[in-house]
């Protein structure tokens, strides 16, 4: 049985980045997690703590951009802490065809990250 459920909200952690999104949908056959993601926070370069709300990030609103389906084992569950802070903050952004156009190239951006990552750890047989 899986750790996760429907509605659940995860992060998938790369780097100063993390995006957060709700569980629609355990594969559990497949050990695949059909998400669909909230927001991308980026921390800057020098930061590594993600509980610091103090820290300089920049929230980018991914709601209206494409699902995923990626492996359980890259997620893990997040904690209220993380995510109630920026919640209020995505009710207040622009959805502008130019905004929404700039979201799913940083989405795709980050994506493109994690899978050469994910990549060269499965290669070389190590767990993401």
């Amino acid at each position: 049985m899986s750790q996760f459920h429907p509605g659940q909200i995860v992060s998938l952690d790369h780097n100063n980045s993390h995006l957060y999104g709700e569980i629609v949908q355990v594969v559990e056959e497949r050990n695949l997690c059909w998400v669909r993601p909230l927001f991308l926070e980026i921390l800057e370069d020098n930061i590594s703590e993600i509980s610091d709300l103090s820290a300089s990030k920049f929230l980018v609103d991914v709601r209206l951009t494409s699902d995923l389906l990626y492996p359980i084992k890259m997620f893990r569950p997040a904690l209220d802490t993380e995510i109630i802070p920026w919640l209020n903050r995505l009710e207040t952004q622009d959805y502008s065809t130019e905004n929404i156009q700039q979201a799913r190239q940083q989405l795709h951006q980050f994506i493109f990250e994690v899978w050469q990552t994910y990549s060269q750890q499965s290669s070389n047989n190590q767990d993401y």
